[in-house]
């Protein structure tokens, strides 16, 4: 059974850090590239970062860039999304996703399979 499973989330305060995973199981991930979304409640999910399948290649959405670092482990089955100064709007259940189609994308309709998310919530 092909399964995606994240975890890491939390509360955390304003400038905070938290590290996300997102582990592959029923499949190996070295063949994916993997894509981090999230969605915050009454909004759209949105395309937040995204890995190539051998990690040389990472694309952030402007509102993360310089503060979210995408980095996997292919010997691990696990991509990571590492989180820095975090803000209020940072706020969603973040979702990873894996696509076969092996092209850079924070399009939400080009991935395969998704996991079942994790809160994050940053407040004060």
């Amino acid at each position: 059974q092909v399964q995606l499973v994240e975890s890491g989330g939390g509360l955390v305060q304003p400038g905070g850090s938290l590290r996300l995973s997102c582990a592959a199981s029923g499949f190996t991930l070295d063949r994916y590239y993997i894509g981090w979304f999230r969605q915050a409640p009454g909004k759209e999910r949105e395309g937040v970062s995204c890995i190539t399948s051998s990690g040389t290649i990472t694309y952030y959405a402007d509102s993360v860039k310089g503060r979210f670092i995408i980095s996997r482990d292919n010997a691990k089955n696990t991509v990571y999304l590492h989180m820095d100064s975090l803000k209020l709007e940072d706020t969603a259940v973040y979702y990873c996703a894996a696509t076969s189609r092996l092209r850079v994308s924070l399009r939400s309709s080009e991935y395969d399979y998704w996991g079942q998310g994790t809160q994050v919530t940053v407040s004060s």
